[in-house]
């Protein structure tokens, strides 16, 4: 999956520190990371490339064969026009597409890391202007001594198996951009296990009841700003769809043999479908 670096070591421990020669400065606009034009690899501005005064937000380092690279949180509207003349802004679902892959994830997840940022200018306490803590990644408030620290929105993936028939539940988004068959996910709300969610979710996006809840495992899915976690359950009695066509387009029951996906190393959907497919769950 897109977290799972194979050529290095995510090292997430916040330290304050500013920015040196070799550092990769991120640039982030909404959902847009500053990357190079026409390059076939992802490629970031390095520190000595950026020639205007800045203040830079130190977000994480990534140990690649024993050397760390550090990356670091710049201000866009600060960027001089001779870094813009080779470098552009581009969606963040370049990151599914290309590498290398420690560049993937360090571009979505500062990308994530930015928005929050971003969205935590004042204290919803008081209204006054928050600062930088110097230990911890948190913004305080000068004022009331209010700490707001990262949210981080838990939400369910879930594989609903159909023992009897060996079938998967496959669906399909309503009224979103992304087409492939995907699983029953919702988010967690306030007072439920997670485990709750994936009987709620399953019975208001299809309409049936499971049961055998298992966990498999999690993955930051910084895309959308939330932590998947992913469960394998099994259908408990009728398997009738009653389809929420609000948020799905589609439900149907697959078998093995009829399931489109091919596994693409990114999501945590997409590896749950492919290991059903492949017989291992």
């Amino acid at each position: 999956m897109i977290q799972d670096i194979k050529t290095g070591i995510f090292h997430n421990e916040y330290k304050e520190q500013a920015p040196e020669k070799g550092s990769y400065i991120m640039f982030v606009k909404g959902r847009n990371v500053l990357v190079k034009k026409k390059a076939e690899m992802i490629e970031y501005p390095l520190f000595e490339e950026i020639d205007s005064k800045m203040v830079y937000i130190y977000l994480f380092c990534i140990e690649i064969n024993g050397k760390m690279h550090k990356f670091f949180l710049g201000e866009p509207d600060k960027l001089s026009e001779q870094v813009e003349e080779h470098y552009e802004y581009a969606q963040q679902n370049v990151f599914r597409s290309k590498g290398p892959d420690y560049m993937a994830f360090a571009g979505i997840t500062a990308c994530q890391l930015a928005n929050w940022y971003a969205s935590e200018k004042f204290c919803s306490e008081c209204g006054a202007l928050l600062v930088h803590d110097k230990k911890e990644r948190m913004m305080r408030c000068p004022k009331c001594n209010a700490v707001h620290y990262p949210k981080i929105a838990p939400a369910v993936i879930v594989g609903v198996i159909d023992k009897d028939r060996d079938r998967i539940l496959m669906t399909k988004y309503a009224g979103r951009d992304y087409k492939k068959y995907a699983l029953i996910a919702g988010f967690t709300e306030i007072g439920e296990t997670a485990e709750d969610t994936v009987r709620r979710e399953v019975m208001e996006e299809v309409g049936i009841k499971v049961k055998n809840i298992r966990y498999y495992k999690s993955q930051p899915w910084s895309f959308s700003d939330t932590l998947l976690l992913g469960f394998y359950c099994e259908l408990d009695g009728d398997n009738h769809i009653q389809l929420d066509e609000e948020e799905l387009s589609t439900g149907e029951w697959m078998g093995r043999d009829e399931i489109p996906t091919e596994y693409d190393g990114i999501s945590l959907t997409n590896e749950m479908i492919t290991r059903f497919k492949n017989g291992e769950e």
